[in-house]
């Protein structure tokens, strides 16, 4: 397994890449998509790109992550379980899974043409995983307690 580190340690910061390219931008769909006629043509434009953004990229860089993470764990050696920072860690990428869940319902509502939420709403659940993500990285990098 400890041969295999660099390749799974590569695939897990790829999917992460592309798992978090999608939990950024597709609540910015969102905020666009709030100020449209529900059923008009621009808002089934967006349902279209807020659906393929799921299916394509982020529900499979989001298995990738997982499936490359927890192969990760198993590396011997690889993490300290006696650290806090792991532990806190996991606690903010299961936050992460918290907000693409969200974002999934969200994006059911407004295929349903039933979105209940302003652009203001959307605005500040953009920033959600973009704190996660930098509280992740420093926990990371930085290993400080």
């Amino acid at each position: 397994m400890a041969a295999l580190y660099p390749w799974i340690k590569a695939l897990h910061i790829i999917a992460v890449i592309a798992w978090m390219a999608g939990l950024l931008y597709l609540p910015r769909l969102f905020i666009n998509h709030v100020e449209l006629v529900p059923g008009s043509e621009a808002s089934n434009m967006l349902k279209g790109m807020e659906e393929r953004l799921l299916r394509i990229i982020m529900r499979p860089a989001a298995a990738a992550t997982i499936i490359f993470g927890v192969a990760l764990l198993f590396v011997p050696g690889v993490v300290d379980w006696s650290s806090g920072w792991i532990w806190l860690k996991l606690a903010f990428v299961t936050g992460l899974g918290f907000s693409h869940g969200a974002m999934e319902k969200w994006r059911a509502a407004f295929a349903a043409d039933r979105n209940r939420h302003t652009t203001r709403f959307f605005r500040i659940a953009n920033e959600v995983p973009t704190l996660l993500m930098i509280a992740i990285v420093f926990l990371v990098v930085a290993k400080p307690f």
